[in-house]
């Protein structure tokens, strides 16, 4: 222990003498810390976020869609093609045939201008949904009641809007037993849901009106099919074969035959994370090319500066031979002051990687990840990085033999 404490001293008193270059070599071991942690920190908040938002949309969650959908990098889902052919009995038909659904909740949309007193919103999106739609979509209302089976089946002309809805028509009073204006249709606010924020398709889930799906269907579109149908499924491991599973369904109620293309079309949102997962990897990868350019540079900084002092300690090294020291203790000395400069910028990396990180996610709106396993990867980089940059110096200090010194 006393030996390890004298070679630190030794390490800490050599490296002093030589401040800016040393400075210059910790810098590589620092920016090499600094970009894997962020790196890794930013990694996974944004996979975290990524699984937040889905469940914002639900758990083991398939959506029906009718027509045709595809789904582009960077781009979302897009409708290319919409269909009329899908009704409440096509959810029905799932709810009941499928062995791998727990609950089916169909449902229609249209954006319809809402006027409340003398405040007019142009454009909201107004939602015809069943009582259940909460349970599958995971909605939860703040204040009031969400739609009910008599609402349902009565045709009842009642409204549970988002809070941004809310916000705009009422400020801060309460909206509760009011009746808005949605199209031509006076509609009673029995309900203000949860704040949900934007999900993973970008659709903004407080500027939302929900109202009863009959209602919807009878009294503002006039029509028999739907836009959707959102699936809950048993388990996150059986959502390749209810998605199968649906599809035979409905091609059979669709009567699609051979190689006719559907008028459907099944998202399974595990697709939609996959997107978002191929985003991250490239993130990732590129942030660790980066940290290991960044450490190689800081090897060889961390090599040349140590090359250097034992050019200028020959003559120190050749008195300590002369006196006793062991080749394994010159050996072990510039082994540890090549991991003390590694480990000085790595900690410097560490610390501000950190802050930098905690930055970010606050600017961005990330949730706070701290990355336990880039933290340890890091280090053991940090560690071996300064070993492996030391071991040349150190042959090449224990090589010089006293003699030549003393003659010199």
């Amino acid at each position: 222990m006393r030996r390890l404490i004298l070679n630190m001293k030794i390490a800490f008193r050599s490296l002093g003498s030589f401040k800016v270059r040393t400075a210059l070599a910790m810098l590589g071991a620092f920016l090499g810390t600094f970009s894997l942690i962020v790196v890794s920190n930013l990694s996974e908040s944004l996979a975290k976020k990524t699984q937040l938002e889905i469940s914002k949309l639900g758990d083991n969650l398939l959506i029906v869609r009718s027509g045709v959908v595809r789904r582009l990098p960077g781009a979302g889902t897009n409708l290319i093609g919409e269909a009329t052919t899908l009704t409440l009995d096509d959810a029905k038909a799932i709810q009941q045939n499928s062995l791998y659904v727990r609950d089916v909740s169909p449902s229609g949309n249209k954006l319809f201008p809402v006027r409340y007193g003398g405040v007019i919103l142009s454009s909201v999106l107004v939602m015809g949904v069943t009582p259940n739609y909460t349970d599958v979509r995971n909605f939860r209302v703040n204040v009031g009641s969400f739609i009910t089976d008599d609402d349902n089946y009565n045709l009842a002309k009642v409204a549970v809007i988002g809070k941004k809805v809310a916000d705009k028509l009422f400020g801060n009073a309460d909206p509760l037993g009011k009746n808005i204006l949605i199209f031509r249709v006076p509609c009673q606010i029995i309900g203000v849901l949860e704040e949900k924020g934007v999900d993973i398709s970008g659709m903004d889930q407080d500027n939302l009106i929900f109202i009863p799906l009959n209602t919807y269907l009878r009294a503002f579109v006039n029509k028999s099919y739907i836009n959707n149908i959102s699936v809950k499924i048993q388990d996150d491991k059986s959502s390749t074969a209810a998605k199968n599973e649906i599809t035979n369904i409905l091609r059979i109620r669709h009567k699609i035959t051979g190689a006719k293309k559907d008028d459907f079309t099944v998202i399974d949102l595990k697709d939609v994370v996959a997107l978002s997962t191929q985003a991250m990897d490239m993130i990732r990868i590129l942030g660790r090319v980066a940290a290991v350019i960044s450490f190689i540079i800081g090897g060889l900084g961390i090599l040349s500066i140590m090359v250097l002092i034992v050019n200028e300690r020959r003559t120190e090294i050749g008195i300590r031979r002369a006196v006793g020291s062991r080749r394994r203790d010159i050996l072990s000395q510039f082994l540890m002051e090549s991991s003390v400069i590694s480990w000085c910028g790595g900690t410097a990396g560490l610390f501000l990687s950190i802050v930098a990180s905690a930055i970010i996610f606050s600017i961005a709106d990330l949730p706070m990840v701290i990355s336990l396993k880039g933290l340890v990867i890091t280090f053991m980089a940090t560690i071996m990085i300064g070993v492996m940059a030391g071991i040349y110096p150190a042959k090449k200090a224990v090589q010089i033999q006293p003699v030549s010194i003393i003659r010199a």
